[in-house]
């Protein structure tokens, strides 16, 4: 059975979608079958390993309103052991829409939704890697009840633990309402600016903070890894030799061993 992890913070900017796609593409390389579910209204990780939005026929939009089936959904990317869930622009309505159908529909679930598809998911795929929005909605909680377990992706700046606490209190009602096996997977420092005592400062605080939670991998803060979506590419295919290459490799290494696979 695989294992379905989500990257959640909702303040935007932290790295998520990069290292949504990047954890991904790394745990593909590593022989791993992997799914990778957009579900953030603006689909940067759709385009981000090089899907084209205007092909997509059905989207995970569909799949939270009931409308396709697992495979409907599916694509397969031109990236080793990848294929993905696409979102499009009409996501960004799904809020609205599933209160809808769920004060209309007896036994519609707005939040459960998510669950009842990746579940059968888990049965081929290894890891279904979900990047969330920059938000705590009916989006991240569809994300929440799915998941086995969060990522959070922390930035290496001032005000990184900023709404942390929040977080942490979503992820706690989550557990007692909606997922009582949700467990933190990990916490992950990206956007390390070396040169800086700021930097190195945040990350001994986060570590004080989150303990052995902590990734040993910290995500540099590189031009190379903020240019690879805008050529439909997660970095190690970019750029194989870059640090950030080096670093995503690591960091989905670390995540096989923390799971004894």
């Amino acid at each position: 059975m695989g294992k379905i992890i989500a990257l959640v913070n909702q303040k935007g900017g932290v790295g998520k979608t990069t290292s949504s796609i990047n954890l991904a593409a790394s745990l593909g390389v590593l022989k791993r079958r992997v799914l990778l579910v957009d579900l953030d209204p603006q689909g940067n990780s759709t385009t981000g390993i090089g899907i084209d939005k205007a092909e997509i026929k059905k989207s995970v939009y569909d799949l939270l309103i009931d409308n396709a089936t697992l495979e409907e959904v599916v694509v397969k990317t031109k990236f080793k052991n990848l294929c993905a869930i696409p979102a499009t622009i009409n996501l960004a309505g799904a809020d609205i829409e599933l209160m809808e159908k769920s004060r209309l529909e007896p036994g519609f679930v707005k939040g459960g939704q998510l669950k009842k598809y990746l579940s059968q998911a888990k049965e081929v795929f290894d890891y279904i890697i979900i990047d969330c929005p920059p938000s705590l909605g009916i989006l991240t909680t569809n994300a929440l009840t799915a998941a086995d377990s969060v990522i959070i992706p922390v930035q290496c700046e001032f005000f990184a633990l900023e709404g942390i606490m929040q977080l942490l209190n979503t992820i706690m009602l989550a557990q007692k309402n909606l997922n009582p096996t949700l467990d933190i997977e990990g916490v992950l420092l990206t956007m390390l600016d070396n040169r800086t005592n700021l930097g190195l400062e945040v990350v001994e605080d986060i570590k004080s903070y989150f303990k052995e939670r902590v990734y040993d991998t910290i995500i540099p803060r590189l031009v190379r890894l903020s240019e690879a979506p805008s050529h439909g590419k997660p970095i190690l295919a970019y750029d194989p030799h870059s640090r950030g290459t080096e670093a995503y490799l690591n960091l989905a290494k670390e995540v096989i061993e923390r799971n004894g696979n």
